[in-house]
């Protein structure tokens, strides 16, 4: 038998068979837990006595990030209110873990605001509407998940100036949807949710907006058009002296004097090697087919912002490009409060949190260690991926968004067990629906309140920031 690395993955031990119990019951153990977790209590917000200062709190988070990127992140949070709501996971964290949860478990994403769902390509080429960051994801409350999108919800809402009513409908239709989906997931087999995915037919059928619907089939046929091809590349690939680049787009993507090919090709070589025992053989193979040529280090997001992000430039013998992303991962901000978790490789936590939630995941998502210690995951720079304008969304297309949100987050909550319990829980009424609804609102009112304490910061000079043109 061939011997596996010590860089193997890492499984957990299968548990043994037992009889379980059936859907009914299920559903009614779900509908018992009313009286230790009432569904009206989820509108309940108030800050702790003891909260933690907010603005402390976000320089906490930037510990061990890439020094000269801090700035940046902290322009993109001072924005507005809804982006630094996007920028502080850690701090809902410990909000959430002080308001009423059902003792229900799920794969949860842990950051999962409207921003982090999209459509992408599937590795058969299809497009689907997922959750697309999951650099949080642990085993957690599945309230948690929904409150946050829900916040979230009257954030954007409020960023595009809409009245407090349609705020609040917003947050609404994401819950409503959960709910009425979680319902027919419950009703499913196991092997039925597994295959579920949300494609572009459903995603057309949602829009009741026919301007937001021309604009987004605009969007999706100039995304699909595009290829990583080498030839008609020039904003990713230049010519080096006869070999292909990475093209600097600072401070977006920019070659680092201490970390580049030419002085740690070995590290680099050495943290590939490693990522390369986590794929199965035949995504080996295929890997094997390309050499590295090229990385330089990649600013994502917002709460991201800092981290190590980079991007490899792979090549095959006949200069066909691959373009690999590479991310570091963290403990997850959910950690502190629903324990460590199975893994404790904070790359693969990442990866098998991914795959359990997605309906379809990257062929090369993987992970790897680096050689000072450090955890990172690495997938595939997607060629085909459809980013949300928000900010262009009028009251219609934010509700209708919020729907296919919570249809999409119900679905990955569902493939890791418990809908029936969820259901039974949930009921067929809106009561959960217009309790998190009202939470939403309060919970927007906190963000602001804390984009308010750091804006102040700033000012102060107690932070430094970086406004991107």
């Amino acid at each position: 038998m061939a011997r596996r690395s010590a860089h193997s993955p890492t499984r957990k031990a299968a548990r043994p068979a037992a009889a379980r119990p059936t859907r009914a019951e299920r559903q009614a153990a779900g509908k018992a837990l009313h009286g230790k977790s009432p569904r009206t209590s989820h509108a309940e917000w108030a800050p702790a006595a003891r909260r933690a200062d907010p603005v402390a709190q976000v320089i906490a988070s930037s510990k061990g990030r890439i020094p000269e990127l801090i700035p940046i992140r902290y322009g993109r949070m001072m924005a507005s209110p809804f982006t630094f709501f996007r920028g502080t996971a850690n701090i809902m964290a410990a909000d959430l873990a002080t308001t009423p949860a059902t003792g229900i478990t799920v794969q949860a994403c842990g950051d999962c605001h409207l921003m982090n769902f999209g459509g992408f390509a599937t590795p058969e080429r299809q497009i689907i509407f997922d959750i697309n960051d999951f650099d949080e994801t642990m085993p957690g409350p599945w309230e948690w998940d929904v409150k946050r999108l829900a916040a979230s919800m009257v954030l954007a809402a409020r960023s595009n100036g809409f009245a407090k009513a349609d705020q609040r409908d917003a947050a609404l239709a994401s819950v409503r949807s959960y709910r009425e989906h979680m319902a027919a997931f419950a009703e499913m087999t196991p092997m039925d949710i597994w295959y579920t995915r949300i494609d572009l037919a459903a995603i057309f059928a949602m829009f009741t907006d026919e301007t937001a619907l021309s604009r987004f089939r605009q969007r999706l046929a100039k995304a699909t058009a595009k290829s990583l091809d080498i030839r008609d590349t020039p904003m990713m690939i230049e010519d080096q002296g006869g070999q292909p680049g990475i093209k600097d787009n600072p401070p977006l993507i920019y070659h680092h004097q201490d970390a580049n090919l030419g002085k740690g090709r070995s590290v680099v070589e050495f943290g590939l090697e490693r990522y390369r025992e986590t794929l199965a053989d035949d995504r080996r193979a295929l890997l094997d087919h390309y050499r590295i040529a090229d990385f330089a280090l990649k600013v994502v997001g917002v709460g991201s912002v800092g981290t190590f992000c980079a991007v490899f430039l792979m090549v095959s013998a006949d200069s066909d490009p691959l373009f690999l992303q590479a991310k570091e991962a963290g403990p997850s901000v959910l950690a502190p409060f629903v324990g460590k978790g199975d893994y404790k490789h904070e790359g693969q936590r990442i990866v098998e949190g991914q795959r359990l939630m997605q309906a379809a995941s990257d062929i090369f998502l993987g992970w790897t260690t680096g050689t000072q210690g450090r955890h990172f995951y690495l997938r595939q720079l997607r060629d085909v991926k459809l980013k949300r304008l928000v900010e262009v969304f009028n009251r219609g297309t934010m509700i209708d968004y919020g729907t296919i949100c919570g249809w999409t987050l119900a679905r990955a909550h569902a493939r890791s067990g418990h809908p029936a319990r969820i259901t039974g829980y949930l009921g067929a009424k809106d009561t959960f629906d217009l309790a998190v609804a009202k939470f939403a609102v309060a919970y927007a009112d906190q963000a602001e309140r804390d984009h308010a304490a750091f804006t102040a910061a700033i000012r102060k000079g107690r932070i430094e920031v970086y406004v991107e043109h």
